[in-house]
């Protein structure tokens, strides 16, 4: 008969909260929104760190400017350790600055865990306050490594208003409510929550419906903490990699403003 051990979580002490991005979604934006929040973070004085989880399609690099940029190595007690890619104030790491971003990555589940262990422990992280942590979609393999091996403090689910997007993140945050995983869903963002042109400020369009982010928090009990605009120059923006541009937009910069508002206001859940 088999045993059933324990889950050893690996400690990582000098981070103080490590916040999954995520929904069981594509192309919803969480890359954008991980992003913007670690950007957010940084503007108000916090030391922040952006992982890029998502082995098979990282886009950290290229919303940061880094595609063509590779992390320096050191050597501590015989092991080779890593160091992050520092932009905007923020320390990044993703698999890609390590990939051909022309090549396929084929790597089967234990590969690609092992593969985000690596970049989670062997990165010198240094003292964060926060390590957001960018993840694929789904609820596959890079999810539940995170979930046994390291102590999340909480995760933030993203989707945006259509309904076919709902559908899925159900699957998350059901996922993430299970009593096996307990980590606490701090909130639901609602991305592309209306497209407002940049020369009219004043207007707004929903391109993709409204109300999905309000009828996920009713049906879960999860807090709205924050919806997202779009307009014609955030995709310039995260394209060129000039994400110091994103806040310039006041829309933009009110959303991520409450977002992290509401983040803070969990004090039995984040540390300060």
């Amino acid at each position: 008969m088999e045993k059933n051990y324990p889950i050893e979580k690996t400690m990582l002490p000098n981070i103080k909260n490590m916040i999954m991005v995520a929904s069981g979604k594509g192309g919803v934006g969480k890359s954008t929104v991980s992003a913007g929040m670690a950007m957010a973070l940084a503007a108000e004085g916090y030391s922040v760190g952006l992982l890029d989880a998502d082995i098979y399609g990282p886009s950290i690099p290229t919303l940061f400017n880094l595609k063509n940029e590779h992390p320096t190595f050191y050597e501590e007690d015989g092991k080779n350790k890593m160091n992050p890619i520092v932009r905007f104030g923020i320390k990044v790491m993703s698999l890609g600055f390590f990939m051909d971003p022309k090549q396929a990555v084929l790597w089967r589940g234990p590969l690609a865990s092992h593969g985000l262990k690596q970049l989670m422990d062997d990165t010198d992280w240094g003292l964060l306050d926060y390590l957001i942590i960018d993840t694929p979609p789904g609820t596959g393999d890079i999810h539940i490594t995170l979930l046994q091996q390291y102590d999340i403090s909480g995760v933030v689910i993203v989707t945006t208003p259509q309904s076919v997007a709902i559908a899925d993140v159900q699957k998350a945050i059901t996922m993430f409510r299970d009593p096996h995983v307990g980590v606490p869903v701090l909130g639901i963002i609602e991305n592309m929550a209306w497209f407002t042109p940049s020369k009219h400020p004043e207007e707004k369009y929903f391109l993709f419906g409204q109300g999905g982010g309000q009828l996920l928090s009713e049906t879960f009990n999860v807090p709205l903490i924050a919806q997202i605009p779009m307009n014609d120059t955030i995709c310039a923006s995260c394209d060129g990699g000039k994400l110091n541009e994103l806040f310039q937009d006041n829309e933009v910069k009110s959303g991520f403003d409450h977002l992290l508002d509401n983040i803070f206001s969990l004090k039995n859940v984040i540390a300060e």
